[in-house]
């Protein structure tokens, strides 16, 4: 019979253990640099990495999905490489293309000294664009995370071309060969969900949604980001955002906003939140003309008591702690 002791029951424990510590290293790694995610978020990080999966980052605009790539850049010390999508977007703008100019000229140099062309199709003329760039292990001697950022934005045909490649991380160029990635990129993938990604893509990824932070995590974030805001300033901010997000916006502002506020109030010299300030710097937060015209003078009123109520639970939260 086996015993607690045994290893049988003890390699299991030790796993166990060791995931814990690494989840928990990542943590403070991710706060090192200024992110702070939560337990979730971390478990789907750790376990993109562990299992070497893309993960697949969806949510609202301004949550703070395209920041887990650049922190994660840091946290392994690897280089960012970053696909920004758009409409219309091809694979010759995503993979690689043909140096033509590059070429041209060295025909013409060729001809003026009788000598022989060069390979017009050798790597030497070869422009790697984002997608050959993370997976060429000549190119950059290693890994790196690759940011595919807003993927919605792309066509679905793009989407069709991208599960190939994420399927064995390697590209054939007719002229070269097959180019396979030495060790698989770590890929961050984000979307604003403006239209629905395939499942067939989404199958191949470890999946995350990134809601707007609850006031404790913002309050912590402008602490974090924002480190010479008075607390009460701070507090009044972030009780004010989590309100403001509840009106019925066409884009509710997000974490950057959150921090360009704070950091436009203190450039103000404010220590508190006012109609009048409100009424000056509210395009900071909210960048349409509809969204701008809905906080009217009553919503405004609303918003600003939701601050001051906010400031009054956290002081006397703190003084019953």
């Amino acid at each position: 019979m086996l015993t607690e002791s045994s290893p049988a029951n003890s390699a299991p424990t030790s796993a166990r253990t060791a995931s814990v510590a690494n989840r928990a290293a990542l943590k403070d790694r991710l706060q090192k640099f200024d992110y702070l995610a939560d337990a979730s978020l971390l478990t789907s990080i750790h376990l993109a990495l562990e299992l070497k999966k893309p993960l697949f980052l969806e949510g609202e605009p301004g949550v703070g999905k395209t920041e887990v790539a650049k922190v994660l850049a840091k946290h392994l010390e690897l280089p960012l490489i970053r696909l920004q999508c758009y409409e219309g977007l091809d694979t010759a703008q995503a993979l690689y293309e043909w140096n033509y100019p590059a070429q041209l000229l060295a025909i013409r140099a060729a001809e003026a000294n009788n000598g022989e062309t060069k390979p017009l199709f050798s790597r030497e003329f070869l422009l790697a664009r984002p997608l050959l760039q993370a997976i060429d292990p000549e190119g950059l001697n290693g890994r790196a995370v690759l940011l595919i950022d807003e993927l919605d934005r792309s066509d679905a045909e793009f989407e069709a071309f991208l599960l190939e490649v994420l399927a064995d991380f390697q590209i054939t160029i007719p002229e070269l060969g097959t180019l396979a990635a030495a060790q698989p990129p770590v890929v961050v993938i984000t979307s604003n969900r403006t239209r629905e990604i395939h499942d067939a893509l989404k199958r191949r990824c470890l999946y995350h949604w990134i809601d707007f932070p609850d006031f404790d995590k913002e309050l912590a974030i402008i602490r974090r980001r924002a480190p010479d805001a008075p607390e009460r300033l701070a507090v009044e901010v972030t009780g004010f955002l989590q309100a403001l997000r509840q009106e019925d916006l066409y884009k509710g502002p997000g974490i950057a906003e959150s921090i360009d506020w704070v950091q436009a109030l203190l450039a103000l010299d404010q220590e508190t939140l006012s109609d009048s300030v409100l009424r000056d710097t509210l395009g900071v937060l909210l960048k349409y003309r509809d969204d701008l015209d809905a906080i009217d003078s009553d919503a405004a009123k609303r918003l600003l008591q939701a601050a001051t109520d906010a400031s009054t639970r956290h002081d006397s939260n703190r003084r019953s702690g």
